[in-house]
């Protein structure tokens, strides 16, 4: 059995593929799929085949699929374009033969009112239509959006946003990518399985706030903005104004609860609780 995973030199690609190996796949039958192979040197090195595949180039994707089984199609990070990348992987796929589909969607995607969910809904449709049998992992919001922003946040004592009491279900990377490993190795469920995916301790700003203080032994305030407000404060401070209305955006979608859920489908998958906040706070720390 053959797994491809795309993505293969991005953060969460990267880490699927290490979580296959860790559970025992034979990296010579994992294939890798990078846009530019050489970021992906070092799993080649491991064993992993790396193939050239362009989700906006059909011409190297069913080449790129060849002798593949399942696959896991973590999903693109051009927003506005990637429903038609989606698709083009999944065109191919059929074409190649490919017998089942993991898809990294997002969390409530059906219902949420992010805008990053509109191209989710149509992958799913097109999944649906290309008669592949497939899952979906509706991965949470990644803790690393904010530990990874942890030292301007610390130097300045305070952690703006406008989620006002929304929970955030956040996990680690390597919490979602271990589910997608589980997954596409049991390939069991049924075709169309929907996984809600979220940490098993759900956390507000605030609440994120108060754990960075403890742990940092840096005082951090949650200071709770209007959307307008946040997204003033973020071009002011030199952010780009399309990054400043998504977060805006993210942050109203987060009060409303679009990335909440009380699902323990990540823990179950993984077969552990998932990370919690203070050790993802305290792991971005010491990197």
């Amino acid at each position: 059995m053959v797994i491809a995973v795309t993505g293969a030199s991005g953060q969460l690609g990267r880490l699927v593929i290490e979580k296959l190996i860790e559970r025992g796949t034979d990296p010579a039958l994992i294939v890798g799929l990078a846009r530019t192979t050489e970021k992906a040197a070092d799993l080649a090195a491991r064993g992993v085949e790396i193939r050239h595949a362009d989700y906006s180039d059909p011409s190297t994707l069913t080449s790129a699929l060849s002798g593949v089984n399942r696959l896991v199609l973590v999903s693109g990070s051009e927003i506005g374009q990637r429903a038609a990348q989606h698709l083009n992987v999944i065109l191919a796929a059929k074409a190649a033969g490919v017998s089942f589909i993991a898809y990294t969607s997002l969390l409530n995607a059906d219902a949420s009112t992010l805008g990053l969910a509109v191209e989710h809904r149509a992958t799913s449709a097109d999944l649906e239509s290309a008669g592949i049998p497939y899952v979906e992992l509706r991965n949470g919001w990644y803790t690393e959006n904010y530990t990874g922003g942890l030292a301007p946040i610390l130097a300045a004592g305070t952690l703006h946003g406008a989620a006002g009491d929304g929970r955030i279900a956040s996990a680690t990377r390597a919490d979602y990518a271990e589910a997608a490993a589980a997954v596409v190795l049991a390939a069991d469920a049924a075709s169309g399985t929907v996984y809600e995916l979220g940490g098993d301790e759900p956390h507000t700003l605030a609440e994120l706030a108060r754990v960075v203080s403890e742990v940092s032994g840096t005082p951090v305030a949650y200071e709770n903005l209007t959307a307008d407000a946040l997204r003033d404060l973020q071009i002011a401070n030199g952010v780009p104004e399309g990054w400043a209305d998504f977060a805006a955006a993210t942050d109203t979608g987060i009060a409303g609860g679009d990335l909440d859920t009380d699902s323990r489908d990540l823990s179950a998958l993984i077969g552990r609780p998932t990370t919690s906040l203070a050790d993802a706070v305290a792991a971005a720390l010491r990197d």
